[in-house]
């Protein structure tokens, strides 16, 4: 009876097993090789974007516990505060050269488009992170930032939800909220990298997706 219910198609828990194991066995979730493609300086973007990310999380934790105070008092503070800065310019450039260079090489070829769609996604809910971001920074620019942002939040309806105001508020959104929504496209783009593989590059004229070259047309 319970091999029966295990094989059902309606066992939530088979068919999600059944899927992983059809879509991320571990030889492609964890690939010890890559095409060679891989290793050219072009597909290098979405790696320090990553990166980066993961120095502004490291980062990031230890702000929030300090405090502001502690930032602009301490030597120590300054310096982390300083890594988290330069961390979120890092990571803003890659992200925009990686989903740039992305859109021009048609990166959603081979069935990728939710590929493209989950990057595309982190770097908008990333926008709204830098934003609570710097409003969190209690400074002069950080007041001028809220001020006039607030305007553009009420503009579409956001208002209500992310009140740039609101220091409690904005706090809870940049450590809390935007951050996971971040995670979670990273880690679901990231899945679907390795479920299709890193896309090729565009073919070269004369050739196929596969580079094969093609047959040269009829001389009439």
């Amino acid at each position: 009876m319970s091999e029966e219910l295990e094989t059902s198609s309606s066992n939530l828990t088979s068919a999600i097993r059944r899927e992983a194991e059809a879509s991320w066995p571990y030889e492609r979730l964890m690939p010890s090789e890559e095409p060679i493609y891989v290793s050219r300086l072009f597909y290098l973007f979405g790696s320090t974007a990553l990166m980066s990310f993961v120095a502004l999380v490291a980062s990031g934790l230890i702000l929030a516990v300090a405090g502001p105070y502690w930032w602009h008092t301490s030597r120590i503070g300054l310096f982390v505060n300083s890594v988290h800065f330069w961390s979120v310019q890092l990571f803003f450039f890659a992200i925009f050269v990686h989903l740039g260079s992305s859109l021009f090489t048609a990166a959603w070829r081979g069935g990728r488009g939710l590929t493209w769609l989950f990057g595309a996604l982190t770097f908008f809910v990333a926008v709204l992170t830098g934003l609570t971001g710097y409003v969190l920074q209690s400074n002069y620019d950080a007041q001028w930032i809220g001020q006039q942002a607030k305007d553009a939040m009420n503009a579409v309806g956001l208002g209500p939800f992310l009140n740039l105001m609101n220091l409690g508020s904005v706090t809870g959104w940049h450590t809390t909220l935007l951050p996971l929504g971040v995670a979670g496209f990273v880690t679901v783009h990231l899945l679907w990298v390795r479920r299709h593989g890193v896309v090729e590059p565009p073919p070269a004229e004369g050739s196929d997706e596969h580079g094969a070259r093609l047959a040269p047309p009829e001389v009439r």
